[in-house]
């Protein structure tokens, strides 16, 4: 499974229902920015996403977005394939 980095803040639902979503999936570890304690890595997203709010979610080297791009990708159902094919199974055990 690719990386996932979530550009976040303390107070955010969205950030929340991101990484609800991404756990459902199957995404054991966020690497998570906190841009409310680190002013420069908030620079950071603004430059590499042309976006301010958060979330920003990056897949491995792909920008999915924010919450709501998130959640349109996996109702597409392109979320699973960006994650692996065993992304939201549940292994028998």
């Amino acid at each position: 499974m690719p990386p996932v980095l979530m550009y976040t803040s303390a107070v955010c639902p969205y950030c929340q229902r991101a990484e609800q979503l991404l756990k459902a999936r199957g995404v054991d570890s966020i690497e998570k920015v906190r841009v409310d304690l680190e002013p420069d890595r908030r620079l950071e997203m603004m430059q590499r996403t042309g976006r301010r709010t958060v979330p920003q979610i990056y897949i491995g080297t792909t920008h999915v977005g924010g919450f709501d791009d998130l959640a349109a990708l996996d109702r597409a159902g392109g979320l699973r394939t960006l994650l692996g094919s065993h992304a939201g199974r549940v292994e028998a055990g």
